[in-house]
């Protein structure tokens, strides 16, 4: 089968490897579409893991073959494609941190080499333990393999918007309108609360708008806080969701963050980034500072009826199409987005 291998920094490899071989309690899938994530990026561009390694996770497909032990499943059933499962059992999980159990981090869906996602490849297989404990999801039959793709990201997203106890009549500010801001928007307004977007690009200022943010801002506006508190009753917004990896960002959503509110970061921030704060500012104004990182099996099933009901329009978010082959240019695009760039999907 074809697949783009990491073979180093920035090196993507196309190469006939072989297929994956199932065990009795595992399934192959033939990949249909895989969404590319800014983590992705990060995995191919820095030193982050040893070669060769198969990324790819936000995976769509149809089953090509069962191990001899599965049940419930039938060739050519169409499946979202979930590359990791919690314990159920750890004190991580117990405590509702999934995304810290080993089992979560350890096992992982693979096309070959480490196993590394595998989704960037024309075939993955899925191990026992995530085939057991609910990491397939059969694709309603009015959902396309493209929206289907989505239930990972929206996943991640949803996550982030439940730990910021996101409620209906609040506001929130989104920093960045990419892809995944953009997604925070939809999800945002799905759970009743304003939203309030800014991005450096005008295109995607007016993407914003037009994906339902109430308002969105040139980051670079120098009344950009007096702008968001005048459309806040002079309170400030209730959360913000760093949606970019931006010191200056985070700056101003201290600026527009009103007293006993969140501010919650989404995006990773490069390892060398140190954000100096006076303490005495979260202390006074009581601003809690919260991660969100990775899914939450505690909202599997919420995703996937968010996408495949069409409760938000994750159609809207697809920019760029490329065939695997390309992954490359597709990476490149995504490190360097034209003014109309937001998600990109890849197809094996």
């Amino acid at each position: 089968m074809k697949a783009q291998v990491f073979r180093g920094v920035n090196h993507l490899s196309y190469e006939d490897i072989p297929t994956p071989e199932i065990a009795p309690d595992e399934i192959l899938v033939q990949v249909r579409v895989v969404g590319l994530c800014q983590s992705d990026i990060k995995k191919i561009r820095y030193p982050l893991y040893n070669p060769p390694r198969i990324f790819g996770h936000e995976t769509a497909g149809t089953i090509a073959a069962l191990g001899v032990d599965v049940r419930d499943w039938q060739v050519g059933d169409r499946v979202v494609v979930l590359h990791h499962i919690p314990c159920m059992h750890c004190a991580y999980c117990l405590n509702d941190n999934f995304s810290m159990c080993d089992v979560y981090k350890n096992i992982t869906t693979t096309a070959g080499f480490a196993p590394s996602g595998g989704g960037f490849a024309e075939y993955v297989k899925v191990p026992g333990h995530i085939v057991r404990s609910g990491g397939l999801i059969p694709i309603p039959d009015d959902v396309t393999f493209e929206q289907a793709s989505f239930v990972e990201p929206t996943n991640c997203c949803l996550k982030a918007v439940k730990k910021a106890q996101i409620a209906p009549g609040q506001t929130v500010l989104i920093t960045g309108a990419g892809p995944i801001g953009l997604m925070f928007i939809m999800l945002v307004k799905y759970f009743g609360a304003r939203a309030i977007a800014t991005d450096l690009l005008p295109t995607r200022i007016e993407k914003a708008l037009s994906v339902g943010a109430d308002n969105a801002f040139d980051a670079r506006d120098p009344d950009l806080v007096a702008k968001i508190h005048a459309t806040t009753n002079g309170m400030g917004v209730d959360t913000s969701i760093l949606a970019v990896p931006s010191d200056k960002a985070f700056f101003q959503a201290l600026d527009c963050t009103r007293k006993g509110g969140k501010i919650l970061f989404f995006a990773e921030f490069p390892d060398e980034l140190e954000i100096p704060i006076n303490p005495n500012i979260l202390y006074r104004r009581e601003i809690d500072l919260m991660g969100s990182y990775s899914s939450s099996f505690r909202v599997q099933a919420l995703s996937a009826d968010i996408v495949f009901n069409k409760r938000i329009d994750v159609d809207a978010l697809v920019s760029d199409r490329y065939p695997l082959k390309d992954l490359s240019a597709a990476v490149d695009q995504a490190v360097s987005p034209g003014p109309d760039t937001y998600k990109i999907l890849i197809y094996p």
